[in-house]
């Protein structure tokens, strides 16, 4: 057990970076990679994100030196974390695709790519994704039961925030009175209103 915790933790902290890093390289500038084109811009993140996860690589023994043991009282916490996170994801997926997962509506040059998702979960709130992640990351920091994973856990809460805000901007600029009409009838981005607002059409961002 203690060898499948210090995997899933050195999983967790070569992971997250590059994958959280990604919005972060295509939000703030998304016209500069519409210029570009898609093959530029998935080929210069698919190489960051390699070499960024090469140089974690390098510290892991410093990064994972603080560990708390198997505790199995954290188990039944963390199924239940990670249950909540599978019902959400599973949600979301049926109103993604793989193309919306990796941003591409965003990265189309007329900068009207796709159509604004409103149906299903995403009619009650904004960034369910988001939940997703953050309660899956909480239920990997307590099976892990390492420091730097319930790091990423923390940090991961303003940083999907301020990811949210990012895309958020990006899609205004992209839907205009559309989306503002949509923030209206949704105005949580991570906390689910108790019943359904939006339309029940199957668009896609």
């Amino acid at each position: 057990m203690d060898t499948a915790r210090y995997v899933l933790a050195l999983l967790a902290v070569l992971m997250y970076p590059p994958a959280v890093g990604w919005w972060y390289v295509t939000h703030p500038f998304i016209g500069f990679w519409r210029r570009l084109g898609r093959p530029v811009f998935y080929g210069v993140v698919t190489v960051g994100s390699f070499a960024m996860m090469a140089i974690i690589y390098l510290f892991r023994e410093p990064l994972l030196a603080v560990e708390y043991g198997t505790d199995p009282y954290l188990w039944p916490l963390a199924f239940l974390f990670y249950g909540a996170s599978v019902y959400v994801e599973l949600r979301c997926r049926k109103r993604l695709d793989l193309k919306i997962l990796l941003g591409a509506p965003e990265l189309e040059r007329s900068g009207k790519g796709g159509r604004l998702i409103t149906g299903g979960i995403y009619a009650r709130m904004r960034h369910p994704r988001y939940v997703a992640v953050w309660l899956g990351t909480v239920a990997w920091a307590l099976f892990t039961n390492y420091l730097a994973v319930y790091v990423i856990a923390v940090a991961l809460v303003p940083a999907l925030y301020l990811v949210a805000v990012l895309e958020e901007r990006e899609l205004r600029q992209r839907f205009g009175a559309e989306y503002v009409e949509y923030c209206r009838r949704v105005p949580r981005r991570f906390v689910p209103t108790l019943r359904s607002t939006g339309s029940s059409r199957p668009l896609s961002r």
